[in-house]
Formats: C-alpha cells, sequence, structure tokens
C-alpha cells in the first residue's frame, strides 16, 4: 500500500471528518423522509374551504361542481397556484385570492366582475366590465351594447364613459356605441337617433363634434316635428340629417350651427 493511502487511514482526525459527513448527510436524509411524511400525513388533512365575498352571479352550487374532485394534498402540500385559476375559471369570477390558515383551513376571497354592457354586434354572453375587460356571463339587466376591433375593449369603455358625460345634459344615454376598423366612432341613444361622430383627430376631436351637438339640440333638432333617424356630425360647421319621411335617395344638405 502507498506510504499517503496509509497515512490517511491511520489520521484520526480525517476519518473522524468522514465519519461526521456520513452522519450528517444520513441525519438529513432522515429529516427529509420524516418531514415529507410529516407534511402528507392525514393529520394535516384540509377540513374548511371558506368562500368570501360579495357574490351576486356565482352561486352556491357553482363553487361546489367547480371544487368536486379538483381539491388534492394537506394543508401544506395543497397547490395553492391550481386552486386560484379553478375559482377563475367559474363565471362572473373576475380574481380570486387563496391563502392558508392554520390548522386545516383554505380561506377565498372571490371579486366578481361589474358588467358594464354586451360587448360585440349582437348581445349574447359575451360582456365587458367596468376594467374594459372581456368575460363570459347572462346578465339580466338592461345594458348598454359596446363593439370594436379586438384588443380595443378599453378604449371603447373610456369613450363610452365620456360619451355619457358629454351627453348629461340633454338627460340622453348611448346606449350603443361602436368603433369600426377605420376607427370611426357611431353613437345609438336612448332616444333612438344615431349619431355618427367619425374618426378622431387634433384638429376636430370627436369630444368636441358631439359637444356642438348637445349645445345645439335643444334650439334645433329637439323642436322638429319629424322624427329624426341619423346625424351625421363629421362636418366642422354644421351636421346633416336623415328622416324617415324624406326619400333616402334625396341627399341632405348639412344643417349649420345657428350663431350666438
Amino acid at each position: 500500500m502507498p506510504a499517503t493511502e496509509a497515512s490517511v487511514w491511520n489520521d484520526p482526525r480525517i476519518l473522524n471528518s468522514g465519519a461526521n459527513a456520513l452522519l450528517l448527510v444520513a441525519l438529513l436524509s432522515a429529516l427529509f423522509l420524516g418531514g415529507r411524511a410529516l407534511v402528507q400525513s392525514p393529520a394535516f388533512a384540509l377540513r374548511v374551504i371558506q368562500v368570501q365575498g360579495d357574490l351576486r352571479h356565482v352561486g352556491r352550487m357553482q363553487i361546489v361542481d367547480a371544487l368536486q374532485g379538483r381539491v388534492a394534498g394537506t394543508f401544506f402540500t395543497v397547490e395553492i397556484e391550481a386552486i386560484r385559476t379553478m375559482f377563475e375559471s367559474i363565471p362572473w369570477v373576475r380574481r380570486a385570492e387563496v391563502r392558508r390558515v392554520w390548522p386545516d383551513r383554505l380561506e377565498v376571497r372571490l371579486e366578481e366582475h361589474v358588467a358594464l354592457a354586451h360587448w360585440g354586434q349582437l348581445a349574447g354572453e359575451r360582456l365587458v366590465n367596468v376594467q374594459g375587460e372581456l368575460f363570459s356571463g347572462l346578465s339580466e339587466a338592461e345594458l348598454p351594447l359596446l363593439a370594436g376591433p379586438k384588443g380595443s375593449e378599453r378604449e371603447v369603455v373610456r369613450r363610452y364613459a365620456l360619451f355619457r358625460e358629454v351627453l348629461a345634459p340633454l338627460a340622453l344615454e348611448p346606449r350603443q356605441v361602436q368603433l369600426s376598423a377605420r376607427r370611426a366612432w357611431q353613437l345609438r341613444l336612448s332616444n333612438g337617433l344615431t349619431l355618427q361622430l367619425g374618426r378622431d383627430n387634433d384638429k376636430d376631436p370627436v369630444r368636441d363634434r358631439l359637444a356642438r351637438f348637445v349645445e345645439v339640440y335643444p334650439h334645433t333638432l329637439a323642436r322638429l316635428a319629424r322624427h329624426l333617424e341619423h346625424v351625421d356630425l363629421r362636418y366642422p360647421n354644421g351636421f346633416a340629417l336623415r328622416v324617415p319621411e324624406i326619400a333616402r335617395s334625396e341627399p341632405q344638405r348639412p344643417t349649420r350651427r345657428p350663431k350666438a
């Protein structure tokens, strides 16, 4: 045997260090296996899932059905992120917060969508909330109809709020707001009148066109005996009218705003 190898085996300090290292590895392995068995023990099984929140559209049976057979693990091993995702898949749930509460409970707080309007060309199960986020659901409330190109939801919601504010002096509501693929705006009001606002630009913003209409409406259009159908506001100094009694083939000249 080489001298160097013999000296290693004859050195008590090296032997003691090796033995201590092996003992530490064995101890850590025992702790790991014991801890793993402990956290998976039925003694730490989840017994309560408490759901909180101001829930108006999410029912108890929806929650029970969603949880059925999908919660696995103990207090320590249950996957919180998976539980959160599961709750957020329930219709009308916008956000879910999940946390462990010792010793055997999960606490879930749900936030529902606040529906602002139907979304799309036809009122259906596609809704948009007050944050401009799309979701699926059925609403019994009478909601306006908003529409626009994909990805324009937040912009259309912001403009809807702006149009409501501008129209408030007339006690009229925008029942439909549509943004076309060419970025042109069209409104349908609560009195059945359609307003063609056109595209936005820096020199003549859409808001200013609508404000001009609000300014002159009580003194002009509101006094007409005929039923109005369509007003084109894309003219800088006036607007064009369309009424059902007049042949559609006959072009209507723009009506100028009255001078102050």
